[in-house]
């Protein structure tokens, strides 16, 4: 295991921050303090990290997978699921998005907090940067998330994304609009310099 570099709470729930793994920050703790999951829900948690956001579903619903294209968040999410008690409903999977995943699987909740922030040619070139790094225009990955998720989706499935105003949370809102899903923004949390996280949900 890598060791834990620091530990974090939310709630009653404590995660370890693994060296060269994504710490959560206030993004995180919006996303958490506004994540929506039913019982029975299946839900996919993409960009894992520590883990919080599917450790924190994982205790409402029926089945959880967390993805990371980080090998050392997925050791991290594995050791807070024991941290936090959560046994047989959480499993893992090492993938650049959905590509590891089973081409018919489906989700009633998909959860990501992305790589949203722009970012220059080589900020991307260790596993914290692939964290953040989305590109010059920060869309990279976002926008290939919109145009993959309807597809891993069940027909009442929902989208919850955590993005940012540098990134264009309009064109967002249209884009998944275009993919056959309806958008609208759940959560906003200002940050200094103009910046405001937003959460936005999509649903068909």
């Amino acid at each position: 295991m890598h060791s834990a570099t620091k530990r974090v709470h939310f709630g009653d729930f404590a995660f370890d921050v693994c060296e060269d793994v994504y710490e959560p920050a206030e993004d995180s703790f919006l996303f958490a303090e506004n994540l929506i999951v039913q019982e029975g829900d299946s839900v996919l948690d993409l960009g894992t990290g520590s883990g919080i956001l599917a450790v924190l579903a994982a205790k409402v619903a029926d089945s959880v997978v967390a993805v990371d294209l980080n090998p050392f968040a997925i050791r991290c999410a594995l050791q807070n699921t024991i941290l936090n008690g959560i046994k047989g409903n959480i499993s893992f999977l090492q993938s650049d998005l959905f590509r590891a995943l089973h081409a018919n699987a489906k989700f009633d909740l998909i959860l990501f907090n992305a790589p949203y922030l722009p970012s220059e040619k080589g900020e991307d070139s260790t596993w914290i940067g692939r964290s953040w790094a989305g590109g010059t225009s920060g869309r990279e990955v976002v926008d290939r998330f919109i145009a993959e998720v309807p597809s891993f989706l069940k027909p009442s499935g929902r989208v919850q994304l955590m993005q940012s105003t540098l990134t264009g949370v309009e064109e967002t809102l249209s884009k998944f609009h275009i993919n056959g899903l309806e958008a609208s923004v759940k959560a906003e949390k200002q940050l200094p310099f103009f910046e405001i996280l937003t959460l936005i949900e999509a649903k068909r």
